[in-house]
């Protein structure tokens, strides 16, 4: 490692990491769990909490109102608005419940996603939830186990900047072939073109995950895939958490593709597969 390096991944190490904790929702219960999830955050020593006005904010000037599905670029945007290296957003309520075993009870629930400013990425999900007859009793369970995910939450931070860091110092150093995008039907680049076919259509799983919490979403998924029609990587542009984006990219890989072709000769290409989950109305546990 040369000495410009070092003293890069130094100051790296050394800096803060920038954090904003955004509303967790309008309810009573999703201020108490961003006030106390931010509040624990504050305490690490190599973390600098965002003022939680300031961000509460520029997320409102572009427009976020709270999604938990958002694209890349999206996440990107917010981050830059905020002026930070990520932020945790989600949403937190506490809700009555019956079953037929338990007519009456109370769920207090908080759904907590942290993201990379820098990339877009989601880098952790976590969904805790209480059950308490009454709904004080509830909620009190739930903020009593926060200070875990805060600790999880700050693993997955470090990962990411880990990560992050690599991937940079790969940029760096490696050389890559870039891969063209499909083209749009209609266009010059369309001309002679003959895009990637499945051999057999694969549905993602609608995991237990995301029908816990009542999840729906789209998942975006940039392929590449080779000359031979072998996918070759897969990045989630726009994610949604609950497991869906891991069930999307459980699926995709095992797909199996006619190759892109232009004037008859086969060459590698990226496409944009998109996923629509919905809740399942019926036994079926899978959508597309």
């Amino acid at each position: 490692m040369t000495t410009v390096v070092r003293a890069a991944q130094s100051f790296d190490d050394e800096r803060k990491q920038r954090v904003a904790v955004l509303d967790f929702g309008d309810t009573e219960t999703g201020r108490r769990v961003a006030d106390q999830f931010s509040a624990m955050l504050s305490q690490e020593k190599h973390t600098a909490m965002i003022d939680r006005a300031l961000s509460r904010t520029a997320a409102r000037g572009v427009g976020y109102t709270g999604s938990l599905n958002m694209t890349l670029a999206g996440a990107r945007d917010l981050g830059a608005a905020i002026s930070c290296d990520y932020f945790i957003t989600g949403d937190a309520q506490t809700v009555r419940r019956s079953t037929s075993a338990m007519p009456v009870y109370h769920e207090a629930y908080a759904s907590i996603f942290a993201v990379s400013a820098r990339t877009g990425k989601l880098v952790m999900w976590e969904r805790p939830s209480a059950e308490a007859a009454t709904p004080g009793e509830a909620e009190k369970s739930l903020l009593a186990g926060l200070n875990r995910q805060a600790a999880r939450a700050r693993v997955a931070i470090t990962r990411a900047e880990q990560d992050e860091r690599i991937a940079r110092e790969r940029e760096r150093t490696t050389e890559t072939i870039p891969i063209e995008d499909a083209p749009e039907e209609g266009s010059p680049a369309a001309v002679n073109f003959r895009a990637p076919l499945p051999y057999r259509r694969l549905r993602p799983a609608y995991p237990e995950t995301a029908a816990r919490a009542e999840a729906e979403a789209t998942i975006d998924a940039a392929v590449e895939i080779n000359a031979e029609g072998e996918v070759s990587r897969v990045e989630i542009v726009r994610w949604a958490g609950f497991g869906l984006d891991e069930s999307v990219i459980e699926t995709v890989r095992q797909l199996h593709f006619r190759p892109a072709t232009r004037d008859s000769v086969s060459f590698p290409v990226r496409v944009l597969l998109r996923y629509n989950f919905r809740r399942p109305t019926s036994d079926a546990n899978q959508q597309q």
